[in-house]
């Protein structure tokens, strides 16, 4: 198996394989707490705009995201994993659409399998992972809206990096390098209140589900499932 790791949209575009695209804080966390808490699947958009008109259409109920971080007008919910972890999700269509996670998603169009990674389901992705087979596998990190390198998501795939080649990793680790990161001051920020404390301790609550984020492709939609691992 061949594991390459690399960044941001351009990382993305060219991500070849078994690709995962990383977004730790937040889009990924969000949507795996928003599919544990009973979200049948999950709509993967690129603008606010195709996610409000896919929400009048019928095809989801609720709108999730961020632009610059914020909620946009006429959105259900923010990309808070607390805010997710608190709504009444079960059984619904949530169409998320994000300035990096959502962003790698549908630019990573020459992916054989497609993951949406975070530290909450790194286990269960390198196992899903490693079901197929691949002989490629490409880590995308997406960092801060796909443009600027971050700690969490650079660290999240050389930890999945380390599960893929058969080594336990250190979750402990991660985290405390990630704790002493740069973004890490804007959780208890109060000027920044899209940014709840609590996102920060579920997004670094490593291995927290069994179960691997796949994007599919369906009706040609980009669609997030979960996948046992």
């Amino acid at each position: 198996m061949d594991i390459r790791i690399d960044s941001m949209l351009p990382g993305a575009e060219g991500a070849v394989g078994a690709v995962v695209i990383i977004d730790v804080f937040r889009a990924f966390t969000t949507a795996a707490v928003a599919l544990a808490g009973g979200a049948d699947k999950i709509i993967v958009v690129g603008s606010v705009e195709e996610a409000m008109a896919l929400r009048t259409a019928g095809a989801g109920q609720i709108c999730m995201g961020e632009v610059g971080g914020v909620m946009p007008p006429g959105f259900d919910l923010g990309n808070s994993p607390h805010e997710a972890s608190r709504a009444d999700l079960a059984g619904k269509t949530i169409i998320q659409r994000t300035s990096a996670g959502t962003q790698g998603i549908v630019a990573a169009k020459l992916a054989k399998q497609l993951y949406a990674g975070s530290l909450l389901t790194a286990t269960a992705t390198s196992r899903a992972i490693c079901k197929h087979s691949p002989q490629q596998v490409t880590l995308v990190a997406m960092g801060l809206d796909g443009r600027r390198r971050t700690d969490e998501d650079e660290l999240c795939a050389i930890h999945l990096r380390n599960l893929l080649q058969g080594r336990q990793g250190s979750a402990s680790g991660t985290r405390d390098v990630i704790l002493a990161g740069p973004q890490i001051p804007d959780f208890a920020d109060p000027t920044k209140p899209h940014l709840h404390p609590r996102d920060l301790d579920i997004a670094l609550d490593v291995d927290r589900y069994d179960f691997a984020v796949r994007i599919l492709i369906e009706d040609k939609r980009l669609i997030a499932r979960k996948e046992a691992a």
